[in-house]
């Protein structure tokens, strides 16, 4: 068998993440959050979101009163761990070659620091492209890109049981391929 270098420009793949949620666990500091951090990997990003504790307020607070005091308590979050949250970040993107992005929720608010928007190359024939602008036109969107993005979280919405079951028999069919015997 011949080697063949990879032609400039290709992608490769990046390492196995299989054990990105373990070892991230691992190697955020005790007490950032309230359980164990929830890591969303793909072959671009690595996302880690923390559960961090909710503010004491009076019982009679408002709605908007316990979104202020979350968004806050978020904020601060971010500003205390800021060069803790680099460090780990560094070591996460050596050991998975990903970026890494961070998020933290706080009773019903979310919020996502500077995560990765990956182009995507794709075809569109006309009536594909007559939706996007449409919803262009329609001000639902600033742009062609912007309403696919649009498209993917609707249909990402709408379908997130199937796409569940669909990711559960890919991680099902990988584990049977690293089951199987050793070709090379």
């Amino acid at each position: 068998m011949r080697f063949r270098p990879t032609p400039p420009g290709a992608r490769t793949e990046p390492p196995p993440a299989d054990d990105a949620a373990a070892w991230v666990t691992g190697a955020v500091p005790d007490g950032w959050f309230i359980e164990p951090p929830e890591v969303v990997t793909d072959r671009d990003e690595i996302i880690i979101w923390g559960r961090l504790p909710e503010p004491d307020l009076a019982a009679d607070a408002t709605d908007a009163d316990r979104a202020a005091a979350q968004g806050g308590r978020i904020t601060q979050f971010r500003e205390n761990t800021r060069d803790d949250r680099i460090r780990v970040a560094r070591q996460v993107e050596h050991r998975y070659q990903r970026k890494v992005a961070w998020g933290a929720r706080c009773g019903d608010t979310s919020e996502l620091y500077t995560h990765l928007a990956a182009p995507v190359m794709t075809r569109l024939r006309q009536p594909e492209r007559q939706v996007l602008d449409t919803l262009v036109d329609a001000g639902v969107a600033r742009s062609r890109s912007d309403a696919l993005a649009w498209c993917v979280r609707l249909v990402g919405e709408h379908t997130e049981d199937w796409l569940a079951d669909l990711r559960s028999a890919m991680t099902k069919v990988d584990e049977l391929r690293r089951q199987g015997p050793n070709t090379q």
